[in-house]
C-alpha cells in the first residue's frame, strides 16, 4: 500500500500520463535570475564588521605573516583604512591594540592615551558615523598573556572585573560606540555595564562574547595580537568545545547582566551554536569568523586547492544562514568587492 501511494504521489497526471515527478526542484535553479528569486540568504556589506590591529608608530603597515592580507597599522595609516572601509559601505570596525609595553596588570589597556583609545579617536575623526567596536580584554596588554589578573598562577576573576570596567570606560570616553568584553570572566558584562553607567556612558552598547570557546582556530590571532599565554592555556575560563547547552546558559547570563548583543566565537565549527542562540534569544547575534578560519582558506587558495572567493562567500553565507545578524570577518573588504561582481 505504501509503495502504491508513493507511485501515485509522484505520477504526472497530465494527459500524456508520463511517470515523472510533478514537482521539479530544478526548475528554480535553471538560470542565475531564477536562483536569485528563490535565494533565502543574501550577503551584503551591512552584514560585516571588519577587525583591525593597531600599533604605535607612524607609517606602519606590516602584513601579519600567518594572516595574509591583514596588517598591523599605525594610527595615521588607520585613517586611510577607515576611509576605504567607509567607502565600501561596511558599517563598523572592531579594534584590537598592541601596546608599547606590557606589565602584570595591562596598564595601557585602560590608559586614556593607549593605542586603542587613540585609534578610536582617529576612526571618529575620519567618519563619525562609523560604528567603532573595541575588544575589552587584557591578554594583549599583560606580560603573562592571560585575559585577567593572575594571582598564584590562577586568574582572579573578581579582581579582573574592576580592570575590565576601567578599560571599557576609557574606550567609551574616547568615543567607542560598542565595547566587546572577550575575557570570559564571570560577571564581566554586569561589571562593565555598572562601570559605564556610573560614568554617564549609558548609551554605550555591550557586545558580549557570550559563547567564546577555547578553540585551536585562534592560532594566527595570537601572532596578530602578540597575545600567547606565557604559561598554561585559557581553558580554565573559555568554553569547552564539546559543550552546546552551556552556550545557552552563558548567553542567558550575559543578557541578564545587560548585554545588548551576543556573540558566538568561532563561527565555522560552531554553526550549530549560532543556530541555537538565534532560536533561543531575540537579541542581535554576532558571529566571529576567526583568524584560523580565514588563514586556512588563504593557505589553500595560495596552493591552488580552493577558489578563495567562492569558498569565502560560501562560508560567510553559511554563518548568516545559521542565524548571525552580523559577521566579524577579515574577509569583509574582499567580500564586499566580490559581491559587486
Amino acid at each position: 500500500m505504501l509503495r502504491e501511494n508513493i507511485q501515485l504521489a509522484t505520477r504526472d497526471e497530465s494527459p500524456a500520463g508520463a511517470r515523472f515527478p510533478t514537482t521539479r526542484m530544478r526548475r528554480m535553479r535553471r538560470t542565475e535570475n531564477l536562483r536569485a528569486l528563490a535565494r533565502e540568504t543574501e550577503l551584503n556589506a551591512r552584514d560585516f564588521v571588519y577587525p583591525l590591529f593597531i600599533v604605535h608608530g607612524t607609517n606602519v603597515r606590516e602584513e601579519i605573516s600567518s594572516m595574509p592580507g591583514v596588517y598591523h597599522e599605525s594610527p595615521d595609516v588607520l585613517a586611510r583604512e577607515i576611509e576605504e572601509v567607509s567607502a565600501l559601505g561596511i558599517p563598523g570596525v572592531l579594534l584590537f591594540g598592541l601596546p608599547a609595553r606590557k606589565d602584570e596588570v595591562g596598564s595601557e589597556d585602560y590608559d586614556e592615551h593607549g593605542i586603542v583609545q587613540e585609534a578610536i579617536r582617529v576612526c571618529k575623526r575620519v567618519n563619525p558615523a562609523l560604528i567603532v567596536m573595541t575588544d575589552v580584554c587584557m591578554c594583549q596588554y599583560t606580560s603573562h598573556g592571560h585575559c585577567g589578573i593572575v594571582r598564584d598562577g590562577m586568574i582572579d576573576n573578581d579582581e579582573t572585573l574592576r580592570y575590565l570596567g576601567m578599560t571599557a570606560v576609557s574606550h567609551a570616553a574616547a568615543g567607542a560606540d560598542v565595547v566587546a568584553p572577550s575575557a570570559m570572566m564571570d560577571g564581566q558584562v554586569g561589571a562593565i555595564r555598572a562601570a559605564l553607567d556610573a560614568q554617564g556612558f549609558t548609551d554605550t552598547a555591550i557586545l558580549a562574547y557570550a559563547s567564546k570557546y577555547a578553540s585551536s582556530f585562534y592560532g594566527p590571532f595570537r601572532e596578530a595580537a602578540d597575545s600567547p599565554p606565557q604559561f598554561g592555556d585559557r581553558r580554565q575560563y573559555q568554553m569547552d568545545p564539546a559543550n552546546a547547552r552551556e552556550a545557552l546558559r552563558e548567553t542567558a547570563l550575559d543578557i541578564a547582566e545587560g548585554a545588548d548583543m551576543v556573540m558566538v566565537k568561532p563561527a565555522l565549527a560552531y554553526l550549530d551554536i549560532i543556530h541555537r542562540v538565534r532560536d533561543a534569544f531575540d537579541l542581535p547575534v554576532a558571529a566571529y569568523n576567526v583568524s584560523g578560519e580565514y588563514s586556512m582558506v588563504k593557505a589553500a587558495a595560495r596552493n591552488g586547492w580552493l577558489d578563495e572567493q567562492k569558498i569565502a562567500l560560501e562560508i560567510l553565507t553559511a554563518i548568516k544562514r545559521a542565524g548571525a545578524d552580523m559577521i566579524l570577518t577579515y574577509f569583509a573588504k574582499d567580500a564586499v568587492e566580490w559581491l559587486k561582481r
